[in-house]
């Protein structure tokens, strides 16, 4: 959502002329570029368990963060109170910490010059998260029957369920950035999610399910199709779960389902192409740009343009605006993921992808709904082609060293392939091998490709809300612990 400019210069209780001021106290000992982020969250959540609401938070986040850029020197600041004097101290505190000279003044007001501007009024008809129904100003209580349909729903779907557990979380933040290059942006960032866990129990053994939703939406989101999803996605499969058994270990052709199994593509391989590791020599890409890094026909993209997804943004947290970026295209790596930052390093324009967790931190390359495009192959001719091998359509507790590539990821669901066919089920083995090798060893894309909305977080020492997906893919071959 999109409001006018002076809801929030009157929300964080600034002026324009107290922008200005703030920005030259920040640059006043010397650096390149100053900017102020400043930020009001609200936070609600609710949590059944055991058909009562016995959980209930709300946490309200205010403040600004400063930050000055002088060469290779960050300095930052920041305050939790709006009032004039404690942004003053702010700026000079992050004047001090990026340790400037007044010397360096004019060869770095030039490099600012030539940075790109992004000086456009936000507009409300591009807005990627409308909010029909503001989270703040509904009634909590309001919530509690929704999440007790989810649960009387689910139990009256199977006999073997022994507990549920539900909860809705909401949070709205109000952003105003302005930069010593003149731009201001603002927006409204609301984002709802719904998550459910289940248990089971059959025969003295007990299986469990997670299912969520998360989308950037007013509360206009929970709807019957809603629940109607999250309530069958909680019980299905579990039949399977029961009777899934650990295979046999080895090397062999790996099927990843699409959707969720794009967190194996979001952690083995998009960290590796964001910028600040590239910059720093840490990524396995950090000397591939312009190079054929998987076979032509796969394109891989960050996505900060999704109406209504969890990675969406209007713009990030510098004020760049969101856009989708190919970081390969067509089996050759054409793009990093840049902030402002890595983007002056590299020559090249800002991706958008400069994002925090909160005005307490300063941005970093990040990145935002993260997919493979989709290709011509059928998801039943991929696993056709599989003689011996898994499938895998749910990944957690992924492992990824950035430097060398290497991961390891245990799988949550999956089948064995035999003769090209789904035979039994699996569980408890983990899938080992190595992101830019993976990548290398696609053969087949499907023509599938299909964005997970579950509550995925990115934890790059900050934690943002991020999405991925992939359409089927086969991977020739990666290491299965199992037997």
């Amino acid at each position: 959502m999109i409001n006018e400019k002076k809801y929030y210069l009157d929300t964080f209780r600034v002026t324009d002329g107290q922008l200005e001021e703030l920005i030259a106290e920040s640059l006043r000992n010397g650096g390149s570029f100053a900017d102020l982020y400043f930020e009001n969250t609200t936070c609600t959540d609710l949590l059944l368990k055991d058909g009562e609401v016995n959980v209930g938070g709300f946490n309200v986040d205010f403040g600004v963060g400063i930050r000055v850029l002088n060469g290779e020197k960050t300095g930052y600041a920041y305050s939790e109170s709006t009032d004039m004097a404690s942004m003053l101290a702010a700026a000079r505190a992050a004047s001090a910490i990026s340790d400037g000279s007044a010397g360096k003044v004019g060869a770095d007001r030039e490099d600012e010059a030539s940075a790109p501007k992004y000086r456009g009024k936000p507009n409300p008809a591009a807005d990627r998260y409308p909010m029909k129904d503001d989270w703040r100003t509904c009634e909590a209580a309001l919530f509690v029957p929704y999440l007790a349909k989810i649960d009387s729903a689910i139990r009256q779907k199977d006999s073997r369920i022994i507990k549920v557990i539900a909860a809705l979380s909401s949070q709205v933040t109000d952003v105003l950035m302005f930069n010593s290059l003149g731009e201001m942006k603002y927006d409204t960032r609301p984002l709802g999610s719904i998550s459910v866990s289940v248990i089971f129990s059959q025969d003295g053994k007990t299986e469990n399910k997670s299912v969520s939703r998360s989308f950037r939406s007013g509360a206009e989101m929970l709807t019957d199709s809603l629940l109607d999803e999250v309530v069958n996605l909680a019980v299905s499969g579990i039949d399977e779960r029961f009777a899934a058994k650990r295979p046999k270990g080895g090397q062999m052709p790996v099927v990843m389902g699409a959707g969720a199994s794009g967190i194996l593509l979001h952690e083995a391989m998009g960290h590796a192409f964001e910028a600040d590791f590239n910059r720093k020599g840490q990524s396995i890409f950090s000397d591939r740009m312009g190079q054929k890094v998987c076979r032509s026909g796969i394109s891989i993209v960050d996505d900060g343009t999704i109406r209504g997804n969890r990675g969406a943004i209007n713009f990030d947290d510098e004020g760049v605006p969101g856009q989708y970026t190919y970081m390969v295209e067509d089996g050759v790596l054409t793009s990093y993921l840049h902030d402002r930052i890595s983007a002056g390093y590299y020559g090249v324009k800002p991706t958008g992808n400069g994002r925090r967790e909160s005005f307490r931190y300063h941005p970093i390359p990040r990145m935002r709904a993260t997919y493979m495009e989709g290709g011509d192959c059928s998801k039943e001719d991929i696993i056709a082609s599989v003689d011996k091998g898994i499938y895998v359509d749910q990944f957690s507790n992924g492992q990824v060293k950035i430097g060398e590539g290497d991961f390891t990821f245990y799988v949550k669901s999956g089948y064995l392939i035999e003769k090209g066919r789904l035979t039994m089920p699996v569980k408890d083995i983990n899938i080992i091998g190595n992101g830019p090798q993976a990548l290398a060893d696609i053969e087949m894309v499907g023509n599938d490709p299909t964005i997970d909305d579950c509550t995925w977080t990115c934890g790059k020492e900050q934690s943002v809300p991020v999405s991925c997906g992939i359409p089927t893919v086969l991977v020739k071959s990666l290491t299965v612990g199992g037997e």
